[in-house]
């Protein structure tokens, strides 16, 4: 069979569950979650996210947000701070000021704002 400690299960890999911002939800004021988030609605407020944040095309967000890791797709108005990775895919617009320890950006995607990339520091 080999070693099962190699081969783990993919809830093992999830860890918990993900918060969800669903498709036409409107949140105003501060969010806050421990884990990870998909986002597909839209958010007014700063945010902190303790897991990795995923944000669809259809999805926004107004503030200051801060996540472990990034995948965007919609569009971010304010600040980003990401801790690890951050991914920003050809359909996003970034309209604020970014810092991630990497950042991988698509052909099409827009960042409008300062960039920092932390992992030389």
């Amino acid at each position: 069979m080999g070693d099962s400690s190699k081969r783990r299960r993919l809830l093992d890999e999830i860890g918990n569950s993900p918060s969800f911002v669903a498709p036409g939800s409107r949140i105003t004021g501060d969010f806050e979650t421990e884990g990870a988030l998909v986002m597909c609605g839209a958010v007014r407020g700063d945010g902190k996210v303790g897991g990795a944040l995923r944000m669809s095309v259809e999805s926004s967000w107004e503030g200051e947000v801060h996540a472990q890791f990034g995948i965007i797709a919609g569009r971010i108005v304010g600040k980003l701070v990401i801790e690890d990775r951050l991914e920003i895919g050809s359909s996003a617009v970034v309209q604020a000021d970014v810092s991630a320890r990497s950042i991988a950006l698509a052909k099409g995607a827009v960042i409008q704002g300062a960039v920092t990339v932390t992992s030389g520091e």
